[in-house]
């Protein structure tokens, strides 16, 4: 393969992930990935738009991780996806996952309200939050992008999907890139959670346990249904996701997560 071609492939992340990742975009199934997203975009209406593809891995360092939330694949309705695991962008809808995210939050460590509504309740002058919602020009804005910016992995194990087809790009390589994204999370000496919601999140339990046997620290993995309306109720709701992940951090002297959004 030559140079040129080499550096049409390569992904510019802009962290420490570049360099963990560099061999992957050679690799002859992110060839065939690529070759099959150029044709998918071209072609098709594919979420999230191609410069969001990666922002989980842009706005949390491999260095940074304290967490990951591993979720299937993108939302696949207009406007919602923005590469981030559960996530949507300020002033989007939140879909019936991310509400039910949210109630497990303010019902296991409290202060998940929107900032909107510490604004009406008096907490947040409006000089205030018209100052939070001017960031700089390059910077992801979205719903759990607090969190992902301490540490919080938002990983989906696909990452990207036609529009209006849910698990439309499953099976086409993106689970071989993001399995060895969780492979190199696991297996470092630092403490890692890993929270997986959803059989197929659930799936990876046998990968993280095997790198964490290769000389990683013992990663807290917690997993519980996934939190759509079809299975919140049959054992994610009560799951303290939350306060579970902050108790192991800080036993393990790594600081805390700050869930309030």
């Amino acid at each position: 393969m030559g140079a040129a071609h080499r550096r049409d492939l390569m992904v510019n992340i802009g962290n420490d992930w570049d360099g963990l990742l560099k061999d992957e975009w050679e690799k002859p199934y992110y060839r065939n990935l690529r070759s099959f997203l150029i044709d998918e975009y071209r072609n098709q209406t594919v979420y999230p738009a191609a410069v969001d593809i990666f922002n989980a891995l842009k706005l949390t360092s491999y260095a940074d991780t304290k967490a990951v939330i591993l979720g299937q694949d993108p939302y696949h309705e207009p406007g919602q996806a923005q590469g981030l695991a559960f996530s949507v962008p300020e002033g989007v809808k939140r879909p019936p996952s991310l509400e039910n995210i949210l109630k497990e939050v303010e019902s296991d460590v409290g202060g998940a309200a929107d900032r909107t509504d510490l604004k009406t309740s008096g907490k947040l002058t409006a000089d205030q939050l018209e100052a939070e919602r001017k960031p700089a020009d390059d910077e992801i804005r979205g719903v759990l992008v607090p969190w992902a910016k301490q540490g919080v992995l938002l990983l989906n194990t696909v990452l990207t999907v036609r529009a209006h087809q849910a698990g439309s790009h499953r099976g086409k390589g993106w689970e071989t890139f993001t399995d060895e994204v969780i492979r190199l999370l696991a297996a470092r000496p630092e403490p890692t959670v890993f929270i997986l919601w959803g059989s197929q999140a659930g799936a990876k339990q046998e990968l993280i346990r095997e790198a964490a046997a290769q000389g990683g620290a013992r990663p807290l993995v917690i997993f519980a249904p996934h939190p759509s309306p079809l299975s919140a109720y049959r054992g994610f709701f009560g799951g303290r996701y939350f306060s579970r992940t902050n108790y192991y951090l800080e036993d393990n002297g790594t600081a805390p997560v700050d869930w309030t959004l």
